[in-house]
């Protein structure tokens, strides 16, 4: 009988195989809307034999010279009447779909309705539009013979929206994606590809799982697809947090890399440093990988060239390094130090660019990319030029950037009866919004060199309880009952767990190899710390967790105070832009015309706003305008285009 644990990365293994954009299901409700895992239905090998000839020949017909558009519409109705076994009475095409379920895109000219849709015989509201698109058409690039440029995606989205039903489906036969876009929150996109079903069985599972006919009229209401990506949804805060969790960890493992650095190079490294600019500069690394990651996986960088997927992408970096480590051993990268110098380079290629025959990127320049922000990262003094200056990449190795990067692109998901299963996470699905407020909680960290011995100790779940040697002494001094008592509020542990760990004592040699090293070699703070040694916490290398005077440490800053606030989310932000911005972007609504005859105004006129949030916080409002204005100005330019006027160059 399969376990808990066993579901739990049944469901990990097809998550990780479905690309998506947004808030997807998250592990706690697959968990406990299938406990024994995905629907299994007895007629599954056939299916898949079915699906197998069925993919052979509409696949051949498409990619020949005279693809036939009625094999394409077969093989979508092969996949709504067999895969996911849908009634015919619940499948409306044509002229039964009803009229007022259009997209008017009034600024283009355009009128978007659904090829299908699928509802109940019994009820009038529909469950999913879909629509079909040629077999070369991508679901997320333009249309390149509309006026709207608008990809795919969009159009669904906005056909959804004006129609207010939550699901859509949109296919060019080998990419089936998955659109959801519950009313004032964030859409959602979700891909499966035909191709990978045939590969991956457990992906098919999935489709038919989510999509089938049972899971839209035969389930009760909180099990439908709907209520399990609301429920989902609700859980998008706890992604976010766990993010932020792990990137300031990745910070700590970089500050002490480099203090320890330092100390090898007898205090010449971080000369002049102050432990804030040292904290920054670490802040600052991890906030160009996420910027990197975001970019890649939206194909905004060279992801896919074979050149910058090999020598340069962040995207690619990790599994290089994971397939080095599970080949010769985590060990061996610690030898190693290309990885950082790699790193160096793809931070200059996006801010200077480059012009090679076989690699092109402009130059996107910008203060988080600047080379000369922080010298010290490519072993360059203060006040030095990268383009005068020859870097010397520091000693950071192999196995610190692997590490890095892990905790960028795996949440530690937990699973039940304890333990954790890595799961890659999609920064597709990330909205910018969520980073910056990932960003914003990293500011309330900050670097100090500490004046005495500063403890890690083991708290419960992820919390990391932190206690000086002496307080730890002369709590100790008071009893062993006030002892326990003291670590009990400290930790959050149990006093037979605190005893067990008082009780263990380090009897191998590496672990007492490893906590002489964290004692800097200090014998008379190790010898100290013998009666304390089970308290310890580890971080990500096995390293008992401790700073010793003088070194560099992360803690929570003065000037700013954790709290835990929300991401404010794009619910909130579309409205109050769309409104505030409306009258200065249009001739109308201040006039209070209908919106039909509002007019848009000019590219230069709309280039010469200026927007200023005072109570700016992670920017969301911000990031908000830019997504408005932007999309305003693209159709002012059309717009002048189209009547041969002169269009404003960008600033």
């Amino acid at each position: 009988m399969a376990t808990d644990r066993d579901i739990a990365r049944q469901h990990a293994n097809w998550l990780s195989l479905v690309e998506a954009s947004g808030p997807f299901l998250s592990m706690p409700v697959l968990l406990e809307t299938f406990p024994q895992g995905l629907d299994q239905k007895e007629n599954e090998s056939e299916v898949r034999h079915r699906l197998r000839l069925a993919y052979e020949e509409w696949a051949d017909n498409q990619a020949g010279i005279r693809p036939d558009p009625a094999i394409h519409t077969q093989w979508l109705r092969f996949i709504l009447d067999e895969v996911l076994e849908l009634r015919p009475d619940t499948i409306l095409v044509g002229q039964q779909i009803p009229t007022d379920l259009r997209y008017n895109a009034r600024e283009y000219g355009e009128t978007i309705r659904p090829d299908l849709l699928i509802r109940s015989p019994f009820e009038p509201q529909p469950r999913l539009l879909i629509q079909q698109y040629p077999y070369g058409q991508k679901l997320e690039k333009t249309i390149s013979n509309q006026f709207w440029k608008a990809s795919p995606a969009t159009r669904m989205m906005e056909l959804m929206r004006a129609s207010n039903v939550r699901l859509g489906l949109i296919t060019n036969g080998e990419h089936w994606m998955l659109i959801d876009a519950p009313p004032d929150e964030t859409t959602g996109y979700y891909s499966w590809y035909a191709t990978l079903w045939l590969e991956e069985p457990l992906t098919l599972r999935a489709f038919r799982s989510l999509l089938g006919m049972e899971r839209f009229f035969n389930v009760p209401t909180d099990q439908t697809l709907e209520a399990l990506l609301t429920k989902s949804a609700l859980r998008q805060q706890e992604v976010t947090t766990q993010l932020g969790d792990q990137v300031r960890r990745a910070v700590e493992t970089l500050v002490r890399m480099l203090d320890r650095l330092d100390k090898d190079s007898q205090g010449t490294l971080l000369h002049s440093i102050t432990e804030k600019d040292l904290y920054e500069a670490a802040l600052t690394v991890m906030m160009r990988l996420v910027f990197l990651l975001s970019a890649e996986e939206r194909e905004m960088l060279l992801l896919g060239d074979a050149l910058y997927d090999q020598n340069y992408a962040v995207s690619t970096m990790h599994k290089q390094l994971r397939e080095q480590a599970d080949q010769q051993g985590e060990e061996v990268l610690g030898l190693r130090y290309d990885a950082w110098s790699r790193l160096l380079a793809v931070f200059r290629l996006v801010y200077g660019g480059v012009e090679y025959h076989d690699l092109h990127m402009p130059a996107y320049g910008g203060h988080l990319f600047d080379p000369d922000r922080f010298p010290f990262l490519e072993g360059r003094k203060i006040a030095t030029s990268w383009l005068d200056i020859p870097a010397e990449p520091l000693s950071i190795d192999n196995r610190t950037v692997l590490h890095l990067l892990n905790a960028l692109q795996y949440l530690q998901v937990k699973l039940p009866g304890g333990g954790v299963e890595p799961r890659r996470l999609s920064f597709r699905g990330l909205d910018i919004e969520q980073i910056g407020h990932v960003y914003e909680g990293l500011l309330d960290h900050t670097a100090r060199r500490a004046s005495t011995t500063i403890l890690t100790l083991s708290g419960t779940g992820d919390s990391e309880p932190e206690a000086t040697l002496d307080e730890l002494e002369k709590q100790a001094s008071k009893g062993h009952e006030e002892f326990l008592t003291f670590l009990h509020d400290t930790t959050g542990r149990s006093t037979p767990s605190l005893q067990k760990l008082l009780g263990s004592h380090l009897d191998k040699p590496d672990e007492r190899s490893r906590l002489m090293a964290a004692c800097a070699n200090r014998q008379d703070i190790f010898d100290r710390l013998q009666p304390f040694a089970g308290l310890l916490r580890k971080d990500t290398f096995g390293n008992f967790l401790l700073v010793t005077p003088g070194s560099v440490y992360v803690t929570h800053g003065e000037d700013r105070r954790s709290t835990g606030t929300h991401y404010t989310p794009r619910s909130l932000t579309e409205p109050i832009v769309q409104h505030t911005l409306d009258p200065l972007v249009y001739i109308g609504p201040a006039e209070g015309l209908p919106e039909h005859e509002w007019k848009l105004r000019t590219p230069a006129e709309i280039l010469d706003l200026k927007v200023c949030d005072m109570a700016m916080g992670s920017g969301a409002f911000l990031v908000q305008t830019c997504r408005y204005l932007s999309e305003k100005l693209v159709l002012a330019w059309e717009n002048a285009e189209g009547t041969g006027l002169s269009i404003a160059p960008l600033p």
